[in-house]
């Protein structure tokens, strides 16, 4: 019995031409992995290279910014816990916001990068953009509904994870 192993690698795009139409939905994710995986990079980077973003006081710093939220956000207590230590947290935000981007535009673990994304602008939307009013402008709700396909649905296309899936398929395909 072989319950749980898949047998069927028959892929039926390979013998047939598709439509425009099923060209379109394989691709139709691909333009927001891009943005996003692009985006993330770029703010990591920027919060990286950012002198005065990393400090714990002082004008423009992740520390300033969290205690002017922290009485405005949804959650108080994970500002509180990102006041324990502004810089860490800073940099776990910009490290955190670059491997999601990585991950993300080069579809390596392409699902797991995206719950990373989800759960980063799901942080800053209940602290750093709650406030907002009205709440659609706040960009970080806007990101993280953004994630939800990606997380769904994973980088089919151009991605790390569909080469290694195809391998896994013509591998199974000659043992067959």
């Amino acid at each position: 019995m072989t319950h749980g192993m898949r047998s069927d690698t028959h892929d039926p795009y390979l013998e047939e031409r598709r439509s425009w139409r099923d060209t379109a939905s394989r691709y139709a994710l691909l333009p927001l992995r891009i943005f996003l995986g692009v985006t993330f990079i770029y703010a990591g980077l920027d919060k990286l290279t950012d002198s005065a973003f990393l400090q714990s006081s002082g004008s423009g710093s992740i520390g300033d910014m969290m205690r002017t939220v922290r009485d405005s956000s949804a959650i108080p207590a994970l500002v509180d816990l990102s006041l324990k230590s502004p810089a860490g947290f800073g940099y776990a935000i910009a490290f955190g916001e670059l491997a999601v981007g990585i991950g993300t535009l080069i579809g390596l673990l392409a699902r797991i990068a995206a719950l990373g994304g989800a759960l980063i602008s799901l942080s800053l939307w209940l602290t750093v953009s709650w406030a907002s009013d009205p709440y659609y402008y706040g960009n970080d709700l806007i990101y993280l509904m953004a994630w939800i396909p990606l997380v769904l649905a994973g980088a089919s296309v151009f991605s790390i994870d569909a080469a290694l899936r195809s391998r896994r398929r013509q591998r199974a395909g000659t043992y067959n």
